[in-house]
């Protein structure tokens, strides 16, 4: 016999996917890649102050994490970071090079040893922080990205290519540190060097664009003293987006452009498979990437439309073959040995793991972090990919997660809740996998719609330029047109729909609560809440001048700084919210939550305000996350009337 089907309420469904259970599987493995023919990458442990480990899969299939606590393999380039580590296989083992979080210290580590520094601590201002370590090991050296404060001021900052000695000798010592490069251009990547050595390939860019608005492609040759001479631009420019370059095993050049509107592959400038869809993305953390090259010719490539695939291009053909396996999302890291492949995939019913493929025959087959089910997979919500109409009848895209339960069913009568969940960037996307958080809600009988608004990348360029100087009301508007269509089409409650969203997304969240009538509740978290503020210094120097491109030259535009902020339209505020915030917050720092709350006063508003200390940007400890996780659900249930059995009362003050 079956398990009986019972009726309750929604929101009343009792779920085994408790707060600490979608705590524990939160982060995932990135920053991939071989050392000999072993796999590497780096892996979250909530558990452990969230912090990141190294991990090591020998070739006999046993893993091994390389640093025990406190050691944090995490950059602090750009804030969002990079990537974090390198080893060369040496006589007695690997010698491992990575980036402690701690320090934001260069440190190499052979196996069994103790990390020693290679880089010295600057007490100015955020120090020296370093990325995309690259062993040069003919000259004894690591190339890298150096980002180096000169003042106190987010903005005093300067970033260079750089080459630290593997001896040690620049530890205590500064100008033991060779520059490759001077400080003309604001950001740099690391750089790629071709097989021969002798020329080496870099992105740059400078403000006020972003990475995905306008990068150069920088050619340089290495002198045999090892400076870069002649540096000069042979792609990219202000209205174009070069993502990612790397050289190819004959040495000729590989770089994605978005110049006909979808970042596309060329190999020595020319297009290689021109498609609409997408060959590159967003470059948030330094060292993404998209491909990479093969010593057979062919180039494996993270691609889609939407959603990304893994495959193996054909430059002879431009022909794409994609790995057959329940993958539906790749993240942009990959890495090569001859013809194997490794990369991180998921799906909606898996988490991030790490998939190794065979250029070869195609095959694909999981190796690290292998997905485990925490709980039996009935109770994993089942999304449908959408595509709505919003105003001006433009399309907008999203996934939509009605709630799930394989022992639940609610009275025929009653419509479910819905949570609309607006994702961070605001150039970014929610991906098509499996998150434990959304199981949360959707296994207790409240649906999820996450938006993938105008701005999104994943859909070309100029679906990301409907936000250019849109921002608070292109994402407000297509959130809420997601949310009144489920209303509807009897998919979703009217009286009972929510926003909520982080960083850009807890904007768009307090936005569309302060300047629509669609939600009854929302929690925002770590949010932008005041533009001029937050424009004018209050934020690090890598999206110091991001607004620009999002609202408008601030000089120019002023009064529009204001007419968007939440903080401006506090008055209008009347439902119930949730504001959560790291106090290590450099990003969205907490005055902003501060001023938010302080135009509140005496207003009568029931609101909560969680701050969390020793949390940056993005929660990464376990005992945050299940805080906050319990606080919204609280929130949800006391607006919506909902009776989630066990769930503690979040105190709403007014």
């Amino acid at each position: 016999m079956g398990e009986t089907v019972r009726t309750l309420a929604y929101g009343a469904w009792p779920s085994p996917i408790d707060a600490a259970m979608t705590a524990a599987h939160d982060g995932h493995p990135e920053h991939v890649g071989f050392v000999g023919d072993e796999v590497w990458w780096t892996e979250p442990r909530p558990a452990e102050g969230g912090r990141r480990t190294l991990v090591r899969r020998h070739v006999d299939g046993r893993e091994e994490s390389l640093l025990p606590a406190p050691w944090n393999v995490r950059s602090r380039v750009i804030e969002y970071g990079g990537h974090p580590w390198a080893a060369l296989e040496g006589d007695t083992g690997p010698l491992v090079v990575f980036v402690n979080f701690a320090d934001q210290r260069l440190y190499r580590c052979e196996p069994g040893g103790e990390p020693r520094p290679l880089t010295p601590v600057s007490p100015v201002g955020g120090g020296l922080r370093w990325a995309e370590p690259l062993p040069v090991p003919e000259r004894g050296e690591v190339w890298c990205v150096l980002e180096e404060f000169t003042g106190d001021g987010p903005a005093d900052v300067r970033r260079v290519l750089a080459a630290v000695p593997l001896d040690g000798s620049a530890a205590e010592d500064r100008g033991a540190v060779r520059e490759l490069t001077d400080a003309r251009h604001r950001f740099v990547t690391g750089p790629k060097l071709s097989p021969d050595g002798r020329r080496a390939a870099w992105l740059a860019w400078d403000h006020p664009r972003m990475p995905w608005d306008g990068t150069e492609l920088l050619l340089a040759d290495i002198a045999p003293d090892g400076t870069l001479r002649g540096a000069r631009v042979v792609a990219g420019g202000p209205g174009e987006s070069i993502a990612q370059a790397d050289w190819t095993r004959d040495g000729r050049l590989l770089h994605a452009s978005d110049r006909t509107g979808w970042w596309n592959l060329y190999l020595d400038g020319q297009p290689l498979c021109p498609r609409e869809e997408e060959f590159g993305g967003a470059l948030w953390k330094l060292g993404s990437r998209w491909f990479t090259p093969l010593e057979s010719g062919l180039i494996a490539v993270v691609h889609g439309r939407g959603s990304t695939a893994l495959g193996v291009l054909d430059p002879e053909t431009g022909e794409v073959v994609d790995a057959a396996g329940p993958w539906t999302e790749f993240a942009p890291t990959l890495a090569a040995h001859g013809e194997r492949v490794v990369a991180v995939g998921a799906s909606p019913r898996s988490a991030y793991e790490v998939v190794e493929l065979d250029a070869r025959t195609g095959r694909a087959r999981v190796v690290g972090a292998e997905h485990d089910d925490a709980v039996d997979p009935a109770y994993y919500p089942e999304p449908q990919i959408r595509t709505f109409t919003g105003p001006d009848g433009r399309d907008i895209h999203a996934h939509i997660y009605p709630p799930h339960h394989p022992g639940c069913v609610a009275p025929g009568d009653e419509l479910p809740p819905y949570v609309v969940w607006a994702h961070g960037g605001p150039t970014g996307r929610a991906p098509l996998v499996l998150d434990l958080e959304i199981a949360y809600f959707t296994s207790r009988g409240i649906g999820v719609a996450e938006v993938n608004y105008g701005g999104s990348t994943g859909y070309g360029r100029p679906y990301r330029e409907r936000l250019r100087e849109q921002w608070g009301v292109v994402d407000v508007e297509d959130c809420a047109a997601v949310a009144l269509a489920l209303a509807d089409e009897g998919t979703a409650d009217r009286g009972r729909l929510a926003v909520r969203g982080g960083s850009a997304g807890g904007w768009t969240a307090a936005a569309s609560l302060t300047t629509t009538d669609v939600y009854a509740c929302g929690t925002i978290k770590y949010p932008i809440l005041d533009l001029a503020g937050w424009g004018t210094g209050e934020t690090h120097d890598f999206e110091s001048r991001y607004l620009e491109g999002l609202i408008g030259p601030l000089d120019e535009v002023p009064a529009r700084y204001a007419e968007r902020s939440p903080a401006a339209h506090a008055d209008d505020l009347t439902v119930p919210f949730l504001l959560l915030q790291g106090l290590d917050d450099v990003i969205c720092p907490p005055v902003q939550c501060e001023r938010f709350l302080a135009r509140l006063e005496g207003r009568r508003v029931p609101h909560a305000y969680l701050a969390f200390a020793g949390e940056g940007h993005g929660f990464r400890r376990a005992e945050t996350m299940v805080r906050a996780l319990e606080a919204e659900l609280s929130l949800y249930a006391q607006v919506f009337r909902l009776d989630p059995p066990g769930v503690s009362t979040l105190e709403l003050a007014e």
